[in-house]
C-alpha cells in the first residue's frame, strides 16, 4: 500500500458541490474517500465510495476506518453533507429539526472527531466545513432559522477547533456560500435567488470548489470563514 499520496474525505459527495469536490481533489492528485447515502463505487481505484447516512456514527466509523485500511492516512476532511430547509420558524416540524441537526451537526461531529484523531497522529491535516452566510446576515424573504442554527454552529466550531489545533499542525476553515446552482435548488427559483446577491447572480459549483481548493493550499490560513456569497455578507 502506497501511503505517500494525500487522502481527502468528502461527505455529501454524490452530486452538486460534493461531486465536483471529488473531481477537484483528484485533479490535485489526492486519493478520495467519497460518502453519501446512495453513492456508487466509480471505476477510479483512487476513489473509495462509502455509502451511508452521515448522521449515523457507524457510517463515520466506516468512512475513516476504510480510509486508513485502503489508503493508510487522512489528510483532509471536507464536511460538505448538509441540508437546507427554509420556512417560517413556527412551521418547522420535529422531523425538520431532527433531520437538520442530524445531518448538519451530528454528521459533522461523528466524522470530524474520528478524522481529527488520525490527523493528530500525523501532526498535520485540514478540516473544511461548507456552511452559510445566513447565520450572520439573515434575509427576511428567506426565513431559515434552523439552517442558521446549524450552519452558524459550524462556523463557530470552525474557529474553536482552529485555535485548539493551531499548535498541532491541523488547520480548520469554512466556506460560507451564497445560493448555489445545485440540485438543492430548482431552476424555477434561480431568478429569485440571484436577486439575493449584490452581484446579481447565484454561485456556480465551481466557485465553491475553487474556494475550498484555495484553502487547501493556504498554509497560513486557519479559523477563516471564507464567504463566497456574491457580496451578501458585505451588505445590501
Amino acid at each position: 500500500m502506497d501511503t505517500e499520496q494525500k487522502v481527502a474525505i468528502i461527505t455529501g459527495a454524490s452530486q452538486g458541490i460534493g461531486e465536483a469536490l471529488v473531481r477537484g481533489y483528484r485533479d490535485r492528485n489526492f486519493r478520495v474517500v467519497a460518502n453519501s447515502r446512495s453513492i456508487r463505487q466509480p471505476s477510479d481505484p483512487d476513489i473509495l465510495a462509502v455509502a451511508g447516512d452521515i448522521a449515523d456514527p457507524n457510517t463515520a466509523e466506516r468512512i475513516v476506518s476504510q480510509a486508513i485500511h485502503r489508503f493508510g492516512r487522512v489528510d483532509t476532511l471536507v464536511n460538505n453533507a448538509g441540508i437546507f430547509v427554509a420556512k417560517p420558524f413556527t412551521e418547522y416540524t420535529d422531523e425538520d429539526y431532527a433531520n437538520l441537526l442530524g445531518i448538519n451537526l451530528d454528521g459533522f461531529f461523528h466524522v470530524t472527531r474520528r478524522a481529527a484523531k488520525e490527523m493528530l497522529k500525523r501532526g498535520a491535516g485540514h478540516i473544511v466545513q461548507i456552511t452559510s452566510s445566513l447565520d450572520e446576515h439573515a434575509v427576511s424573504s428567506v426565513p431559515s432559522a434552523l439552517a442558521a442554527l446549524t450552519k452558524g454552529g459550524l462556523n463557530a466550531v470552525t474557529k474553536s477547533l482552529a485555535i485548539e489545533y493551531a499548535s498541532k499542525g491541523i488547520r480548520v476553515n469554512a466556506v460560507a456560500p451564497g445560493a448555489t446552482k445545485t440540485p438543492m435548488h430548482g431552476p424555477e427559483t434561480y431568478e429569485f435567488l440571484a436577486k439575493l446577491h449584490p452581484v446579481g447572480r447565484m454561485a456556480e459549483v465551481r466557485d465553491i470548489v475553487d474556494a475550498v481548493l484555495y484553502l487547501e493550499g493556504a498554509a497560513f490560513v486557519t479559523g477563516e470563514i471564507l464567504h463566497v456569497d456574491g457580496g451578501q455578507s458585505a451588505g445590501h
